[in-house]
């Protein structure tokens, strides 16, 4: 069988949430058909993705995104759809998945990201793979802002929760990356996120246990990782640094991640490491002491707790930041800055009892994250011979 991809970011490189994400289905997919791959890329970098990206597939399109925020939001608010479809309307998208149904026996259509959904062919088996439930992400939003900007994200809430019950209707299978997701986007069958354990290994964390850090300093590191010019990882870091590191004492925190804001290069000092972009997440991850994941907004699995835990490094996390993972006890929850800062001082101060939590994470990821295990439902709604 020949499918076609469609992607609202490149699959590559896997290193944030959704790429990790997508880069697993499209190289599950490879092992057992001609993968035909067209994605928008909002980097420029990601334009000519590296040959051992592409020897894998079957054709490769990749067109730059260039539609601005602002025009996007009026093309919006004068047509009355979601500003995060006008964001991703492109003729060029259109063509080219026009092109390739033309020029190839598609037999299956995987869109990955609610953006993609407009692009879907008719024909063909149909899987919508939403992710996450970006209405209840847009509700979370407006619910924490005023003004107009409250009116703004309330509409795309609004708009993009009928969006997605009208495209569960229309495909053959719609996806969310957890139960809870599923919840929010009825219709929708679950196909969990996993983590490539032989990747994220204990091996890599040995030097994490001393206190020393990357930075050359003394003290415990605390780590939090993730793309950190997107929201919900902003205001984490932001509240972090303000009220729970003050309650802990000798500890630095290190902020983990591409593309830091201005809000988040402006945290750094003394005792606040803001790295940017860096070439192994997994160096850092090796020195914590602690990973955080203080999320008060989060959607879907979150893949910087996983890649702690088949690290086996202690995990705190709140509940938001938990949703979705099934760790059996294998992380520390902690849903207010005083219970954070509390959690994370016995982790630290106990350093066995944080080896025992890093150690059942471990086990846990190893026993219930495997991907090939994750993706294997894929081959029954696609028909694909299993590899």
């Amino acid at each position: 069988m020949d499918i076609l991809f469609l992607a609202h970011r490149v699959a590559y490189a896997p290193d944030r949430g959704d790429r990790i994400r997508s880069y697993h289905v499209l190289r599950h997919l490879q092992r057992r058909a001609r993968v035909h791959l067209i994605a928008f890329a909002d980097d420029r970098r990601d334009v000519r993705p590296p040959p051992a990206f592409l020897r894998g597939l079957a054709s490769c399109t990749i067109i730059e995104r260039r539609k601005s925020r602002a025009r996007a939001l009026t093309e919006a608010l004068l047509t009355g759809q979601p500003a995060s479809l006008t964001a991703f309307a492109d003729h060029m998208m259109r063509d080219a998945v026009e092109r390739a149904m033309a020029l190839y026996p598609i037999g299956a259509c995987y869109a990955f990201s609610g953006q993609m959904a407009p692009y879907l062919p008719g024909g063909v088996i149909r899987v919508m793979d939403f992710v996450d439930a970006d209405s209840a992400k847009f509700a979370a939003y407006a619910a924490a802002d005023r003004g107009a900007r409250r009116w703004l994200l309330a509409r795309e809430a609004r708009l993009m929760a009928a969006y997605e019950r009208r495209i569960i209707a229309q495909v053959d299978h719609a996806l969310a990356v957890s139960a809870e997701e599923a919840a929010l986007l009825p219709g929708a069958t679950v196909l969990e996120n996993g983590i490539d354990a032989a990747y994220f290994t204990p091996e890599e964390s040995i030097a994490g246990r001393s206190d020393r850090n990357e930075a050359g300093g003394e003290a415990p590191l605390i780590v939090f990782t993730g793309q950190m010019d997107y929201r919900p990882n902003v205001e984490a870091v932001a509240m972090f640094e303000r009220d729970v590191l003050p309650q802990i004492p000798c500890a630095r925190f290190a902020i983990v991640g591409r593309a830091p804001t201005g809000t988040v290069r402006a945290l750094a000092s003394e005792r606040v490491i803001v790295t940017g972009e860096v070439p192994d997440v997994r160096s850092w991850l090796s020195r914590a002491a602690v990973v955080v994941a203080p999320l008060t907004i989060a959607r879907g699995v979150q893949n910087k707790v996983l890649e702690a835990m088949a690290m086996a490094r202690p995990v705190v996390a709140t509940p938001a930041a938990a949703e979705g993972i099934d760790h059996a006890g294998a992380i520390a929850i902690a849903d207010t800055p005083a219970t954070l800062a509390a959690t994370i001082n016995v982790l630290l101060n106990d350093r066995a009892r944080a080896e025992r939590l890093g150690a059942a994470a471990r086990r846990q990821v190893l026993a219930r994250y495997d991907w090939q295990q994750r993706l294997a439902p894929l081959d029954a709604m696609l028909g694909l011979a299993a590899a």
